[in-house]
């Protein structure tokens, strides 16, 4: 909704972060949007990350009256696909926004090769038309990062595993949960620890009852409400590995964040999970209970033979990066509108 100029010190603002970026930043929306005609947003591109407002009818409105081209960025079909995932009422609030993405778009812009199949392939069943789409994997840094070997807090002594992400019924924790009640019952001192990072969500009752009041996995499983960057780095980069059991996902970014940190990853069978990583994590269904306690014990004790064969898959994984991600929309988004064309090098 800014012009350009105003969109470049708006950012600047934004980096600089100075004391007084709050009166900055609101004199420059108020003389940009004051200055700003309603007719010099007709055919300027629209980006919308998050499905934000698209089950609202105000939101078609607003696409029409301004004539902006709308490229709307598709998380996934989840509450479509696996309603029984999803609170109450959001399969029809989903259906509303990808309806309305169709409709209204002029580009998709997908996390995934499966997200973007599952959108053409519901496109399909309503009819709707398809607008052209490209598929952009989330990035990650990419670098081991130092601060991942500790600082001001203390890492377990212990091997330990770690869960991330919000705890709800589809990242099926409570498969987790009474494997280890199993092994602490078994292995006493021996069991090795599980860092479950993520706030409570939907539908995880169960799982929330076994973290409360389970006094097998007492002291041998720690949960992580809140968990700052640093913290989480280093949880994430010395842990034995990922823990990823989850029925369904869109994308996976914790899967990525793991292996760019060089930690194996122990997933579910997903066919997103094979097309961001390969044959590198060791799947299994996440149903497979035995299974997966079986893993996790070869996996926690020294010289694990499924880790080291992981360890070596890993060594020419190279993860998606952010640089990569905004240079591949960027040039697709350009093709839409010639102020988003490179400007050429001058000559002599």
């Amino acid at each position: 909704m800014l012009p350009v100029g105003a969109s470049v010190r708006l950012f600047d603002i934004l980096l600089a972060a100075s004391d007084d970026i709050k009166l900055k930043l609101t004199r420059l929306l108020a003389c940009s949007f004051l200055l700003r005609r309603r007719s010099d947003l007709s055919g300027q591109i629209y980006l919308n990350v998050g499905h934000t407002g698209l089950d609202r009818p105000g939101h078609g409105e607003w696409i029409q009256r301004t004539g902006v081209l709308p490229f709307y960025f598709v998380h996934d079909l989840i509450p479509l696909t696996h309603p029984e995932y999803c609170r109450p009422g959001e399969p029809e609030r989903h259906l509303r926004r990808m309806t309305s993405l169709l409709r209204l778009g002029s580009g998709v812009i997908a996390n995934s090769r499966e997200t973007l199949d599952e959108l053409t392939a519901f496109a399909g069943l309503q009819p709707l038309h398809m607008p052209p789409g490209i598929v952009a994997p989330l990035g990650v840094g990419g670098e081991k990062r130092e601060e991942g070997k500790g600082g001001r807090f203390v890492l377990p002594s212990q091997p330990y595993f770690v869960m991330l992400g919000t705890i709800e019924g589809r990242k099926n924790h409570l498969l987790v949960l009474n494997i280890w009640a199993q092994m602490a019952r078994r292995l006493g001192s021996a069991c090795p620890l599980l860092i479950v990072i993520g706030q409570r969500g939907w539908e995880s009752e169960q799982a929330c009852d076994m973290l409360d009041r389970s006094e097998a996995i007492r002291g041998h499983v720690v949960e992580l409400s809140r968990c700052s960057d640093l913290e989480l780095a280093a949880y994430m980069a010395n842990a034995q590995a990922l823990l990823f059991p989850s029925f369904v996902e869109g994308y996976g970014l914790p899967l990525v964040e793991a292996l760019a940190v060089g930690t194996p990853v122990i997933a579910s069978n997903l066919s997103v999970f094979h097309e961001l990583a390969g044959d590198i994590p060791d799947y299994l269904s996440p149903i497979d209970g035995l299974g997966w306690s079986k893993a996790i014990e070869n996996y926690a004790s020294n010289g694990s033979s499924m880790r080291i064969a992981q360890l070596a898959r890993m060594n020419n994984w190279r993860p998606p990066s952010w640089a990569d991600h905004f240079a591949l929309v960027d040039r697709w988004l350009a093709q839409f509108s010639p102020e988003l064309q490179p400007v050429p090098a001058a000559s002599g």
